[in-house]
């Protein structure tokens, strides 16, 4: 099965050149059926990535661009009243679908967010008086511009938590640039086929349920996660005035998934803690409060991450 995997790598490929921790990102979301965020500087194929994805696996693919005047109904769906009948009917809104991309989330609204974090959270949608499960798999891909100033919103903490992953795209290095400027000179642009089914997706899943994590693996991963909540107990004691609120419950849980997802990725049937290293910061990015001292001081979730990665010892 793992030959899947690659498959859908080199359909991506056809359109997105480098991006390989996000393409791998996204992955894991579709084999964890976790929700990614996904924040960069606009130009860097963070929407063709999740495009691409999702044409590969042939699921069903809605997007939506989000802006300041949306309404929970053009995301959800609305009852509309058809006279013929007398009667309502319920429109479906692009909710309804298996792979939902929310393009630049941060631009709606505390009621669009407010309506989206239901479905991030119980894969059901409630229109008027009737609520409606999603068939799986579904996951929300969503994007965040973080240079805009104006017209933006700041995503709810319950809302991010929902978030499996957060990933930081930055800048392709120079010679993938080179390529990306040739294909688009040349109008060199490949069909993208979808080469897995719905079965093999499941059995995908199966697959990384199946990869071996060692106990003491398991409580390093729970050790990371208190050294953000306590972190005197790990000799970070000057960690204590930065960190407002230490990551959630649901990393741990997340991490256990994502880890053998990370795992079979990279061709394994076992998690190393190098596999922990190399996701901590897409885990909990997001989900760690910073005060305010240390928003003044400069100082970065991903700085504290790494500082945990360090003082917590290694099994």
């Amino acid at each position: 099965m793992y030959k899947k995997i690659e498959s859908i790598k080199s359909e991506i490929s056809k359109v997105v050149v480098g991006q390989d921790k996000m393409i791998d990102g996204l992955l894991i979301g579709l084999l964890c059926e976790g929700h990614i965020l996904i924040e960069g500087i606009p130009g860097l194929a963070k929407t063709t990535t999740v495009k691409a994805l999702s044409e590969s696996l042939g699921l069903g693919f809605k997007r939506v661009q989000f802006t300041p005047d949306l309404l929970p109904s053009d995301i959800l769906g609305a009852e509309i009243y058809d006279p013929k009948s007398n009667e309502f009917k319920i429109k479906q809104g692009p909710i309804f679908t298996n792979l939902l991309l929310a393009d630049e989330i941060n631009r709606a609204p505390a009621k669009v967010q407010s309506a989206l974090l239901e479905v991030m959270q119980e894969r059901q949608i409630t229109i008027g008086e009737e609520s409606f499960k999603l068939s799986p798999p579904f996951f929300v891909m969503a994007t965040q511009n973080p240079i805009e100033q104006e017209g933006v919103y700041q995503l709810p903490e319950a809302q991010l938590d929902r978030f499996m992953m957060k990933l930081n795209v930055g800048y392709n290095t120079q010679e993938e640039e080179l390529e990306i400027a040739r294909r688009i000179a040349n109008k060199k642009s490949d069909t993208i086929n979808a080469v897995v089914t719905l079965k093999e997706i499941e059995e995908l899943k199966k697959a990384v349920a199946d990869v071996h994590i060692d106990e003491e693996v398991e409580k390093y991963i729970i050790e990371l996660v208190n050294a953000t909540r306590n972190p005197e107990k790990y000799g970070l004691s000057e960690m204590k005035g930065h960190i407002q609120f230490g990551a959630s419950p649901r990393v741990s849980i997340d991490m256990f998934k994502a880890v053998k997802a990370m795992a079979y990725l990279r061709g394994k049937d076992f998690v190393t803690p190098v596999d922990i290293a190399y996701i901590a910061k897409d885990m909990m990015r997001h989900r760690i409060v910073l005060t305010y001292e240390a928003e003044a001081e400069g100082i970065t979730t991903d700085a504290i991450i790494e500082d945990v990665l360090k003082a917590v010892p290694i099994p």
